[in-house]
């Protein structure tokens, strides 16, 4: 599978998300913010800035969005190592937890108490959001900190579903509705009520943790692996089957499907700060549900 370059101008990318309108909009982790970016064209433009690191984004029923702020990374440390001008990735800290955007950008809680660094997120059908939450500084520091998992719903608010983790990542719902999560160096289902895991797989394959990952409608997934420089496709029984490479200097952070038939996969970048699509996919990807806001 090949991909084309969408563009190459926004380093330390995240979330991705298709719109109806067309348009791909991703996270920033530093400085926080969202971009919209016109995918024929490449054309990007800043429409939200916020204090923190933006990590992780899903639509709202309104065409706003609800956002993961992890509470900000100083990546001016490593700038010289990932070949990016610090200039361009100022660190700007603000408070860590679950937010909301309107359409016109504002940017207001949803939750924040006892949030350490909330990761990447997921929206159930039933309007619930589930979110990880690992250890502080993008797992730079040694905190003593250790991973949890979240849910929120508009009626109960914020619960704790599990903690103890190493280093908990990207999150999705399977086409079977069961939450997936990336634990360390591998992937691990999370029982919603009751807390309880299992391994999918326990080591993947090759040098790189997961980071976001996205599954189509047959239940593949297609997981960004970032030391690897590449996006592993693993099939429904957990055997990975292909990678897609993205060339030595990539550090894919997550990817999302999209285009009018949902199998073209874009992917974001920690550097050197593309957007790639992959285009002709065999199987569409599985459609996202937004954040119910009408229920508010």
């Amino acid at each position: 599978m090949r991909y084309e370059v969408v563009t190459d101008q926004v380093p330390l990318g995240e979330g991705p998300v298709w719109c109806p309108d067309g348009k791909l909009v991703i996270t920033s982790l530093s400085p926080g913010g969202l971009l919209r970016i016109d995918p024929a064209s490449g054309k990007t433009e800043r429409f939200v800035s916020m204090p923190g690191g933006a990590n992780s984004a899903a639509l709202a029923s309104d065409g706003g969005f609800v956002v993961t702020n992890n509470g900000g990374i100083d990546f001016t440390v490593f700038a010289e190592a990932l070949g990016i001008d610090p200039k361009k990735i100022p660190y700007n800290p603000g408070p860590p937890g679950l937010q909301r955007v309107t359409p016109d950008g504002r940017v207001t809680p949803l939750a924040s108490m006892d949030l350490q660094a909330p990761n990447d997120l997921v929206v159930a059908k039933d309007g619930t959001i589930y979110f990880t939450d690992p250890p502080p500084h993008g797992g730079t520091g040694d905190t003593g900190a250790s991973g949890r998992f979240w849910r929120f719903d508009l009626e109960n608010g914020l619960r704790e579903i599990a903690s103890g983790f190493e280093y908990d990542n990207g999150v999705a719902l399977s086409p079977d509705g069961r939450l997936l999560i990336v634990e360390a160096r591998g992937l691990l289902w999370i029982d919603p009520d009751s807390g309880k895991s299992e391994w999918w797989i326990e080591q993947l394959p090759g040098e790189s943790p997961g980071d976001g990952f996205a599954f189509d409608v047959d239940g593949r997934l297609y997981l960004a692996c970032p030391m690897d420089h590449c996006i592993r496709v693993i099939d429904p029984d957990g055997k990975p089957v292909d990678a897609i490479d993205l060339g030595p200097g990539a550090f894919p952070t997550n990817c999302c499907f999209g285009g009018s038939d949902r199998r073209t996969l874009f992917t974001t970048e920690l550097a050197p700060g593309r957007v790639c699509a992959i285009e002709g996919l065999p199987r569409p990807g599985l459609e996202m549900t937004p954040w119910p806001v009408a229920e508010r």
